[in-house]
């Protein structure tokens, strides 16, 4: 099991953008299966929508993409030394809506994994009944060229 505070020292978001509360299991360069707590006080949910609190679907995938950062920072030599951004989202479904109180389970896995590239499947349930699924690429940047900019 990795913690919030291991969670923060693979991906670099923090609140109120961190989604992904803790891993509950890890499989490098495989998968992974992590949680997101959703409560009612998220942001978010101020605007979206005020008088139906619903998470913006977005950021299910973003959650997802989180997730996902996790594990390739467990299956890549040097982690500390990329930075992964989204490439592409292929496929996506939306299922059901995710409300307060709903705790999301997240699961991701590697389909390819190859030099700067790496293509994901990834979904999100509810109580066991599908809320978001999908397919996300990325491309791991080498961390200077970032710094740099």
């Amino acid at each position: 099991m990795i913690t919030i505070e291991g969670i923060q020292k693979f991906i670099p978001h923090r609140f109120p953008f961190l989604l992904v509360d803790r891993v509950t299991e890890i499989h490098p360069g495989k998968s992974i299966v992590a949680i997101k707590n959703v409560s009612a006080n998220e942001p978010f949910f101020q605007g979206h929508f005020p008088d139906k609190k619903i998470m913006p679907g977005v950021l299910i995938v973003e959650a997802i993409a989180q997730a996902g950062g996790v594990l390739l920072a467990q299956s890549i030599p040097d982690p500390q030394r990329k930075f992964v951004v989204f490439s592409k989202i292929d496929k996506t479904k939306f299922r059901r809506p995710v409300v307060p109180g709903d705790q999301l389970k997240i699961e991701a896995e590697i389909l390819k994994l190859k030099n700067r590239f790496c293509h994901l499947k990834g979904r999100a349930t509810v109580d066991g009944e599908l809320a978001v699924e999908g397919e996300i690429f990325a491309t791991l940047l080498d961390r200077e060229d970032i710094d740099a900019l």
